[in-house]
């Protein structure tokens, strides 16, 4: 295959070998259906009551495949210590079944190696409410002081 004269020859990245590239790619292609697969079978396969209104957000895998991190949320409007005592729950039934959850992922997925699953509470929602919930107080105090 010939080279046209006006355009440079691709280089690899700088400390980057082509095969860490693809390692890379992989985990994040493999991240993405662990997490898609995980959130189908806490959906359909476990019966637990503990898991209602479990939400799957994100995973993490590392670049060996060997530990994954699973991102949850609870759908819920409850706050403070009920949100606490329900997350704690989830936590406890998601730790129960990983075992299952990890052979099932394992040959869906066609891994080699089954990942270690670590089941993670994603607080960045949390803030995010948080943050609107003042926003809105400001907002309120504010249209106050302009109307009086």
């Amino acid at each position: 295959m010939k080279r046209e004269p006006n355009k440079p020859a691709r280089r690899p990245l700088a400390g980057v070998s082509a095969a860490g590239k693809n390692e890379a790619s992989r985990s994040v292609r493999v991240a993405a259906q662990l997490r898609q697969e995980v959130a189908r079978l806490v959906a359909l396969d476990l019966a637990d009551p503990r898991l209602e209104g479990l939400v799957i957000g994100s995973a993490w895998i590392s670049n060996d495949l060997r530990l994954a991190k699973v991102f949850f949320r609870i759908a819920t409007t409850s706050e403070g210590a009920e949100l606490e005592a329900r997350r704690k729950e989830a936590e406890k039934a998601l730790e129960r079944a990983s075992g299952r959850l990890r052979k099932a992922v394992t040959a869906r997925l066609a891994l080699r190696v089954a990942p270690e699953l670590r089941f993670v509470y994603d607080e960045g929602q949390d803030a995010r409410d948080r943050i609107e919930q003042l926003l809105d107080e400001v907002k309120r105090e504010s249209s106050r002081g302009d109307g009086g």
